[in-house]
């Protein structure tokens, strides 16, 4: 049973809103429906080592982007960096992240493994 006020009259999340009807996606009457969101992999066979700190309360980590491997192939990487560089880390959405600034230390092991490596960020 769908509610009958569902017309919008503020909202500050517009992703939320069908363009076409201007409903929330729950009630969509043209059957657009929701967006699925892209993966933030870029796939052009290079691999991206960079530094990020937003949303880490300045806690700097080092992110690795575009490996050329499957879910668990990630995985196992991450875990070989992890132990080389000495710290911890995560895989989150297909992003390595290694804790700490290891940007030269991990350039260096991923390009022995032959793949093409480019320092991303400042």
């Amino acid at each position: 049973m769908t509610p009958r006020n569902t017309r919008l009259v503020y909202s500050s999340e517009s992703a939320r809103i069908c363009s076409k009807c201007q409903k929330y996606y729950e009630f969509c009457s043209c059957k657009k429906g929701p967006k699925q969101p892209t993966s933030p992999v870029k796939n052009d066979g290079i691999v991206r080592v960079g530094r990020e700190t937003k949303g880490r309360k300045g806690k700097g980590v080092t992110t690795v982007t575009g490996a050329p491997l499957d879910g668990e192939g990630v995985k196992q990487l991450a875990k070989e960096l992890k132990q080389k560089c000495g710290s911890g880390g995560t895989v989150r959405d297909g992003v390595i992240e290694i804790q700490g600034d290891h940007r030269d230390t991990l350039l260096a092991l991923l390009a022995e493994k032959g793949w093409t490596v480019k320092r991303s960020g400042g």
